[in-house]
Parts: C-alpha cells; sequence; structure tokens
C-alpha cells in the first residue's frame, strides 16, 4: 500500500494544490501549538504556587496573638493578647508527640554598622529550630543553637547579602557587628532560596533580645512544626488542638476570630495545589478545545478535497481502481499532512516555552513546560482523528459508482 509510486502520486497532489496543503498544515499545526503553550502555562502557574509555599517547610503550624473582639470570663473585649516563653514550654508539654521542634520569633528593624558601612535590617530572634522553619542554607559557620540560647550570648548570623553590604569581599566570621548600639558578634553566614529579601536578615538568640528588651519574656509569634509523618489529617487535628489550647489559656473566646490567629502552611499548600490543578484543568480544557478545532479543521477539509476529487476517484475507478486503493490514497495523504504539521507545531510550542522561560514571572508563570509524554500523546491524538477525519469522506467517495463520479461537476 506504501509503495514508491503512492509517495509520488501523494507529492505530486500536495504540490500542484500548494494552497490546499499549506491551510491544512497550517490548521493542524497551530492547534498543537496552542495546546502545548497552553498546557504548559498551566504547568508554570502550578510552579508559581509551588515555589512561594516551598522555599519554607510546610509542616508548620504559625501561631500569632491579635486583639479580642468579645468579653471572655470577666476579661473585656479589645484586649491585646501576649504569647511569652511560658506558652513554648506549655505546648512542648501537651504536644509531645505531634512536635518535631518549636521556634519562636521576635522581629525588630536596627541599624546596623560596621566601621565606615551601615544600613538598616530586620533582625529576627530566633531559636535553633528557626533554621529548619526557613530552610535557612548556612554557608559558613552555623546557626543559631540552644547554647546562645540558654547563656544569652550576643551572636548573629548573618545573611549574604548583609555581608555583602557590610564586609565587602572581606570574610565576616569572627567579626563585630554594631545591631542598634549593640556588640554582635557573627558565627555564621547564610542563603535563602526565598530571594535577595531573605537575605539581608540578622538572627539573634531570642532570649538575648529578650533581656536587650528590659529583660521581658514576650515573643511575637510561635511557630510549631509536626512531625512530618502526620500527614494532612494529622496537621488540621493538630491545628485545632493548638487553637483551642491556646484559646483556653489566654482566655479568648471560641467564635473570637480576632484574639489568636493560627496558620497552618500544610492547609495552606493543599488549598493553593488543589487550586493550581483546577486552573490547570481549565488551562487544558481550553487546549483541548483547539485541538478540536484543528480536527475539524483538517476533517472540513478532507471532505472539500474528496468532493473536488470525486472525477478523478471515478476514473481510477473505471480503469480498475479498487476501493480499498482509493481508501488507502486519501488516508496516507491525510495522515502524512497530520502528521508533518502536528510535530512542527509540537516542536514551535515547545521551543517557545523553553524562550519563554522565567520572563512571564510577573505574571505568576515560572517556567513554563510540558512532558514529553503529554507533548507527544496529544500530537499522536492529533494524528489518530486527522486520519479519521480523511478515512470518512474516502469511504463515502469510494463507494460513488464510476458512472455517477464521471458526471460530477
Amino acid at each position: 500500500m506504501w509503495n514508491r509510486d503512492r509517495w509520488q502520486e501523494m507529492f505530486y497532489t500536495l504540490s500542484k494544490n500548494k494552497l490546499r496543503t499549506t491551510l491544512s498544515g497550517f490548521t493542524v499545526a497551530m492547534g498543537i501549538f496552542i495546546f502545548v503553550l497552553l498546557f504548559g502555562f498551566g504547568n508554570g502557574l502550578k510552579n508559581s504556587f509551588e515555589e512561594f509555599f516551598l522555599d519554607d517547610s510546610t509542616n508548620t503550624v504559625w501561631l500569632y496573638p491579635g486583639q479580642t473582639e468579645k468579653p471572655y470570663r470577666g476579661f473585656k473585649a479589645k484586649r491585646r493578647i501576649i504569647f511569652k516563653n511560658g506558652d513554648l514550654t506549655d505546648i512542648q508539654q501537651n504536644f509531645p508527640f505531634f512536635i518535631d521542634y518549636i521556634t519562636p520569633r521576635i522581629s525588630r528593624g536596627a541599624l546596623v554598622k560596621r566601621g565606615k558601612e551601615s544600613n538598616n535590617y530586620t533582625i529576627r530572634a530566633v531559636a535553633p529550630g528557626h533554621q529548619y522553619a526557613e530552610k535557612t542554607i548556612i554557608t559558613n559557620g552555623r546557626y543559631i543553637n540552644e547554647a546562645d540560647v540558654q547563656n544569652k550570648t550576643k551572636f548573629a548570623t548573618i545573611g549574604r547579602l548583609v555581608e555583602k553590604d557590610l564586609f565587602g569581599n572581606k570574610p565576616s566570621l569572627g567579626e563585630q557587628i554594631d545591631v542598634g548600639g549593640v556588640s554582635f558578634k557573627v558565627v555564621g553566614v547564610f542563603k535563602d532560596e526565598g530571594g535577595d529579601n531573605e537575605e539581608r536578615l540578622i538572627y539573634i538568640p531570642y532570649t538575648t533580645r529578650q533581656r536587650l528588651e528590659k529583660s521581658n519574656d514576650r515573643i511575637d509569634q510561635i511557630i510549631v512544626a509536626f512531625r512530618p509523618e502526620l500527614g494532612h489529617a494529622g496537621a488540621m487535628a493538630l491545628e485545632k488542638k493548638l487553637n483551642s489550647f491556646m484559646r483556653k489559656k489566654h482566655n479568648i473566646a471560641p467564635d473570637d476570630r480576632s484574639g489568636i490567629y493560627v496558620r497552618n502552611v500544610a492547609a495552606d499548600l493543599k488549598e493553593t495545589q488543589q487550586f493550581a490543578s483546577v486552573l490547570q484543568l481549565i488551562v487544558t480544557f481550553v487546549g483541548l478545545g483547539t485541538l478540536l478545532a484543528g480536527i475539524i479543521g483538517i476533517s472540513n477539509i478532507m471532505i472539500f478535497v474528496v468532493k473536488e476529487r470525486t472525477k478523478e476517484l471515478g476514473i481510477r475507478k473505471a480503469i480498475g481502481a479498487t476501493p480499498k486503493s482509493v481508501v488507502g490514497m486519501i488516508l496516507h495523504e491525510s495522515v502524512f499532512i497530520t502528521t508533518i504539521a502536528g510535530y512542527a507545531g509540537l516542536l514551535a510550542g515547545v521551543g517557545t516555552l523553553a524562550l519563554i522561560g522565567d520572563s512571564l514571572e510577573e505574571f505568576f508563570i515560572i517556567n513554563p513546560y510540558i512532558s514529553t509524554g503529554t507533548a507527544v500523546g496529544a500530537t499522536l491524538i492529533l494524528i489518530l482523528f486527522g486520519a479519521i477525519a480523511g478515512y470518512i469522506p474516502a469511504r463515502r467517495a469510494a463507494k460513488i459508482k464510476p458512472i455517477i463520479a464521471l458526471r460530477d461537476e
């Protein structure tokens, strides 16, 4: 069936009808090209959401104190809730089987000096577990440790860009920096995948910050990391129990939304992933609609092609051509055009996604891509339906009697 004469005849027919061939191929190529782009953009949106969350640990529950809206147990409304070191101890004692680690965070701004260089930075007072909550990567020295917390040392771990701003190309480890009028020794340098803002932070022991602030034991927020094996269901249960426990401890009404705020990163991540998946499904649906339009386009063109060649097919049948050879001839042409144009559109789409890269990051599309399996699969589907689009009118034409076909004008 796929002999040399058939190929020569097909190329002759295609070259004789260049406009028709070009339109057929363009319809198919655009269908797969747009599908690849849309599917790639869907993956880019998913990457954007994942990057936003995966910069920090996802097995954490964050507790923030607020201001009550309702009176409760003799306490008036508009009462400011204050977290203290005792809250850390109570949480650890009441949830020992859930917790992986726990860390407070106290954030302050300060002018930091080193010689003639100075700049304003955010100073975070934390415990050692904070390194894992933020996925901080130590590049030199060490992070704040438990001994620093116990001894209230004036040690600091600084971001890569802080070191660059204050020390230039000189090493900072072991050197002194002035943090808001207090001298701290640099014991470590870190980097963070979260970007420049995260690398312009300075970490110190939270107990040191409390001592500097008139020896109080207040903390801004509490980060509780649960054991990863708890999974999403366990994380939701822990969030509920922590919320109830802290409300009871601080005398906050159960239905007072402003007294305390709880953020479950695991729950946020799952919701975001679901939202991103829905967006991708919508984009994929639109892409499939584009493919369908391409299939309909090639089908209409093949119907026109068969109609245009009715007399030719009648002559072929009159001189002995079998219905099978007539169908094969048209099917060959249809599959060839669809295959060449389909893979041309595929390569163009994949190449365009590669060129786009991260240039659409401001539109929340990061590194758009389409897997090889999905791209090739979509192209094969288009080729299959292209074959069907050619087969149906070809079969109909093959059944026409030669005398009727020869009368066609």
